[in-house]
């Protein structure tokens, strides 16, 4: 499967996911705003979900996956089985310790991790208690999960992994359904999403279980043992996770300063929705289909094959995320008003989450730049130099969040989290470049500045338009005006942005046409195929 086809196939199922989470955000804010009760949802469950992708996502799409991908090289599926064992046993058992001890601390960890601004107001406070207590075990759910994703994306069957996400937006939307349909109030509609997440957790795990062993590798329960491949997975595990999950750290650490003053919490939360789907639909998808894809090219001793898969990843990157920021700044008050202005959610609230959004936009390529230069360094089995930049990002994130709080309120908070990005995002490419790790290319140097000229255009046709439209997007017009209006808006952009990069020579149709149809060593299939009856969403 070419490289821009394994980015598609995770992406379709990614957007499928994100479109459906802002259906879920535009129904909770509906019925929640951004009240004590919406600020306990997030700030509970932002715990278990920061976890999950510190210990679940970013350590075994980085670490787990090269060792997996070795194992299938070397000893075929028995092999590969064999080893995913030897890792499951000492998963499952490291994380019911893990989920006991965090239950019986949590209202510890509220008050002085997760949200010690809640402490002031028991009623907040113990709410949030609750319904983290509720959501933990969720943690379990997607970290085995995440190891049989890690699987999948091995053996280039991306789709299960990227779909199962899609169940916790809809089991959420159901839930939420159901409490509109009932009449219930904001209390208990944020107990029964708790427990729906609970639940969601179990459906996703199900789903790439089952994937997993239509693909030919049945898993069975191993005796905890620190076996040679399993103390090498841990010692590249626990920096991987720690750069893997920077964005959520960050994000926690805004949640618990944002804790300190009312509504913070669910604004950024909101906000954050928003510009997770260019993040998300991008950068987890050339996360994911990269870091094997560039396992593989290295272990087959192929510099110039990994160098390719090195530069068109960022060029995809760029090619959509530069329009999408520039979007995102220019027009982020009518996307949030036509998204959540409604219910409980007022035009003041649309004022905040909107410059929030506008912020976000500013560290978006950052951040999606982060997922297309880590596998750079975690293919080569080098998990500590990413983890350093991670923590020096981590520093400039606290200080500036606590610089800016003060006087900004929320949007200080997303500033700190932009910044930080683009400082985690330059130390990782000069350190590829210093080593000699990055194959830079004479024809993307100069797309990249015409792609930025391409978006700059598009963003200032869009700045022009909202103010031609803004009777038509103003808070008093009908929900089908906005929507068309800024519909419109949209697809005159996007119009006049793909135009101009291949126009100007920011993208190129030839380029296009190559990556669909590459084939190499990289992308060769496994050693060995996969047992009889193949998964269809290969």
């Amino acid at each position: 499967m070419s490289l821009i086809k394994s980015f598609a196939t995770v992406a379709s199922g990614t957007l499928a996911s994100r479109i459906l989470g802002f259906t879920r955000e535009m129904l909770m804010a509906a019925a929640l705003g951004t009240g004590p009760v919406a600020d306990a949802f997030y700030a509970a469950f932002q715990f278990p979900n920061t976890f999950r992708r510190l210990f679940a996502e970013g350590a075994f799409n980085t670490a787990f996956v090269p060792l997996f991908a070795k194992e299938i090289e070397a000893g075929g599926h028995d092999g590969a089985r064999r080893f995913s064992e030897e890792v499951f046993g000492v998963l499952f058992t490291a994380l019911i310790g893990i989920t006991i001890v965090m239950e019986l601390a949590m209202p510890f960890l509220v008050s002085t991790i997760i949200a010690p601004g809640f402490a002031g107001d028991p009623e907040k406070y113990g709410l949030t208690v609750a319904l983290a207590t509720i959501m933990f075990p969720y943690l379990m759910c997607m970290s085995l999960g995440a190891m049989m994703a890690g699987m999948l994306n091995s053996l280039r069957r991306y789709f299960a992994a990227a779909i199962a996400p899609v169940f916790l937006n809809v089991i959420l939307i159901g839930v939420l359904y159901y409490a509109w349909r009932s009449g219930a109030d904001g209390l208990s509609v944020g107990y029964w999403m708790a427990w729906g997440v609970m639940a969601a957790g179990a459906v996703q795990l199900a789903i790439v279980w089952g994937a997993v062993r239509h693909a030919g590798i049945s898993i069975g329960f191993r005796r905890p043992r620190l076996t040679g491949n399993v103390k090498r997975l841990l010692w590249l595990a626990f920096p991987a996770a720690i750069t893997g999950g920077i964005t959520q750290i960050n994000t926690l650490i805004g949640t618990a300063i944002a804790s300190t003053q009312a509504s913070a919490v669910s604004s950024l939360a909101l906000a954050d929705r928003v510009y997770q789907l260019p993040l998300g639909v991008v950068g987890i998808a050339v996360a994911m289909v990269l870091l094997p894809e560039l396992s593989r090219a290295l272990k087959a001793g192929n510099p110039v094959e990994a160098a390719n898969l090195q530069n068109r990843s960022v060029e995809f990157t760029l090619f959509l995320t530069l329009p999408a920021a520039a979007a995102l700044l220019v027009i982020s008050e009518p996307i949030v008003r036509l998204l959540y202005e409604r219910g409980a959610f007022s035009a003041d609230n649309t004022q905040v989450v909107s410059t929030i959004l506008a912020i976000f936009g500013l560290g978006l390529p950052a951040f999606v730049l982060i997922k297309a230069f880590t596998p750079g360094y975690f293919a080569r089995e080098d998990t500590k130099t990413p983890m350093v930049f991670a923590a020096v990002s981590v520093a400039v994130n606290i200080a500036l969040a606590l610089i800016l709080f003060p006087s900004m309120g929320a949007p200080g908070i997303a500033v700190a989290s932009s910044v930080a990005g683009w400082v985690n995002a330059g130390m990782l490419l000069v350190v590829l470049v210093r080593r000699g790790h990055w194959g830079r290319e004479a024809a993307l140097m100069r797309r990249i500045p015409r792609l930025v000229a391409a978006s700059l255009a598009m963003a200032a046709a869009l700045w022009f338009g909202a103010w031609e439209s803004a009777p038509y997007l103003a808070s008093g017009s009908p929900l089908i005006v906005k929507a068309t209006a800024l519909g419109l808006l949209c697809l005159g952009g996007m119009i006049l942005y793909f135009a101009l990069a291949f126009a100007i020579g920011g993208a190129d149709a030839g380029m296009v046409r190559r990556s669909m149809r590459r084939r190499g060593p990289a992308s060769a299939p496994p050693a060995t195929p996969p047992a009889a009856g193949s998964d269809p969403s290969s």
